[in-house]
């Protein structure tokens, strides 16, 4: 799992960051003995307890800045919530799944970084989940849902999991961020993939480039036959037939397999001036793997990817690349499903946010 990432889960040792339903009765302080009290904690941060208490009860109608301090205060104090008489009260967990299926891509770091932050600000633990992308695993944190030990879950799984689950699975409060399918009837928030890989593919060709090689992830994910099809469409634009010769669909997206696909491109006829990879840690395999056979980047071959994560920018030559707004995909998502979770009948729609090509060495 990066760095940063934090599972955080309810427990009777977690900082009390978390709090009922709104309407209800304060949360309930330690009993005397038991550690700091309510009062204790409202008295460090310079407030009533009372707004101590909306902050805790996850209420709207306090200043970000008086909340900070309040959350500050608990953190310092150690000051615990009695979970289990809250949610007897409540019925709410206060807890929500988050669930990834790799721990080991960098790009979902600021996406979860983006939930938790605004689950934290609402007074909800975030769980991380490791789905590893099996409907299984996928089933299992659903039950969660299902027996009310969730409030609601964000998921970054694949569409085709997602079409499995959603008809069984649409009434329960879950957004999907990233990898979305509209026909599912869930809220979701991403960008236009296919627009996007179009917009790096005509980077390459405006730079001079056509024979352009595709290094794309599994079709079992809408983005990657989004992504394709925004590369095929663009250099058929440009009036270039796409030799398949040229595209290879993986199912891995780490570094090893992206240095392996660079290699076996490079041994076809004619092999490609040119890479897009669906993804920065695709994109940086390649330029590693090219650099091993003795090609450079981008004299000898241009590379791009998608996403910009941040080692994108420290590599040798910097990786040109479509970014993703990482951080506000998951701030999003976590709104929308707060706004599902505090009225279930409302219609949540769907959000496309903004990208945008960054021009570096690489390409």
């Amino acid at each position: 799992m990066p760095r940063g990432l934090v599972s955080r889960t309810p427990s009777s040792s977690s900082p009390a960051a978390s709090a009922g339903a709104q309407g209800q009765s304060p949360a309930a302080p330690a009993r005397a003995g038991e550690g700091p009290s309510i009062a204790g904690v409202a008295e460090q941060a310079g407030v009533s307890v009372a707004t101590v208490s909306r902050v805790l009860n996850g209420h709207d109608n306090v200043r970000p800045a008086t909340r900070d301090k309040v959350l500050a205060a608990i953190d310092a104090s150690g000051y615990r919530v009695n979970e289990l008489a809250r949610n007897l009260r409540t019925a709410e967990s206060r807890l929500l799944l988050t669930m990834v299926p790799d721990f080991g891509n960098p790009f979902y770091a600021e996406i979860v970084r983006g939930i938790d932050s605004v689950a934290r600000q609402h007074g909800y633990f975030m769980l991380l989940c490791d789905t590893g992308a099996d409907p299984g695993r996928e089933r299992s944190y659903f039950d969660m849902l299902r027996r009310r030990r969730a409030d609601g879950a964000i998921c970054l799984d694949p569409a085709t999991i997602q079409q499995a689950l959603g008809e069984a699975s649409q009434a329960l409060p879950w957004v999907a961020c990233c990898e979305f399918d509209p026909a599912v009837g869930v809220p979701y928030v991403g960008i236009d993939n296919y627009r996007a890989a179009g917009d790096a593919v005509r980077h390459l060709l405006a730079r001079g480039h056509r024979r352009i090689g595709l290094i794309n992830s599994d079709v079992d994910y809408l983005y990657a036959r989004q992504r394709q099809q925004g590369y095929l469409d663009a250099l058929s634009d440009a009036g270039i037939e796409p030799d398949p010769r040229w595209r290879m669909n993986l199912n891995s997206l780490d570094y090893e397999a992206g240095a392996a696909a660079a290699a076996a491109l490079m041994q076809q006829p004619d092999a490609p001036g040119a890479i897009f990879a669906v993804s920065d840690t695709l994109a940086i395999g390649v330029i590693h793997g090219l650099r091993s056979i003795g090609k450079r980047v981008p004299d000898d071959v241009a590379v791009a990817g998608f996403d910009d994560i941040s080692l994108a920018a420290q590599i040798d030559p910097p990786l040109t690349t479509i970014a993703q707004p990482m951080r506000k995909l998951g701030e999003t998502a976590a709104r929308l499903l707060l706004q599902r979770l505090a009225n279930p009948q409302a219609n949540v729609p769907g959000v496309l946010l903004p990208h945008r090509l960054v021009v570096r060495r690489s390409a």
